[in-house]
């Protein structure tokens, strides 16, 4: 059985850390995960609201509250289905969208992304991308028909037609967007 290289408790890893020693040594990269995507949520949401969208938190953190530590090690449809519940749901004009918000710092979004835990049940979302220079837009379709998001790809959200949004105001948020991401590892 491999041991820790620092402290010498089981890892799984040959010449490697243990999961605590390596946290402390680089910080916890899920809870890192989790702060960007809360603040890349939160740009995106007042974004929304001041397009004069109707916004409704809609993933599994606000609609089922504590879900989260209930489906520890569960599996399953329902369990998966859950888990990938998009973000929001944006009103205006008599439409509705779903909205999944990703941080990446890459700026690149693929179909492989999305389905790491499976299929994808919420086939008419949009994917919005926040990245340290950029806000871009692709739906679940695009996708599915091989197209994705990168860094020189012009998915800008002001150009999506379900939007036909404010681009100065967007552009603004892209500043925001800038402030908190441009230093983020």
């Amino acid at each position: 059985m491999p041991d820790c290289t620092k402290c010498g408790e089981y890892t799984r890893f040959n010449n490697g850390l243990c999961t605590e020693c390596y946290n402390k040594e680089n910080g916890n990269p899920w809870v890192s995960g989790v702060i960007k995507g809360r603040i890349a949520e939160t740009i995106i949401e007042q974004l929304f609201i001041s397009l004069d969208f109707q916004v409704y938190k809609y993933g599994m953190e606000n609609t089922i509250p504590g879900i989260l530590d209930l489906l520890k090690g569960v599996r399953g449809d329902v369990s998966k289905n859950i888990r990938q519940m998009p973000d929001f749901v944006v009103f205006k004009d008599k439409q509705a969208h779903f909205i999944e918000v990703k941080f990446r710092k890459s700026g690149k979004l693929t179909l492989k992304d999305i389905e790491s835990y499976g299929d994808y049940p919420f086939e008419n979302a949009l994917f919005v991308l926040v990245t340290p220079k950029h806000i871009k837009c692709i739906s679940y379709a695009e996708l599915k028909a091989g197209r994705e998001i990168s860094e020189k790809t012009k998915n800008w959200l002001g150009k999506r037609k379900e939007f036909e949004t404010d681009s100065e105001l967007i552009i603004d948020y892209c500043k925001y967007a800038t402030k908190f991401f441009e230093n983020v590892e």
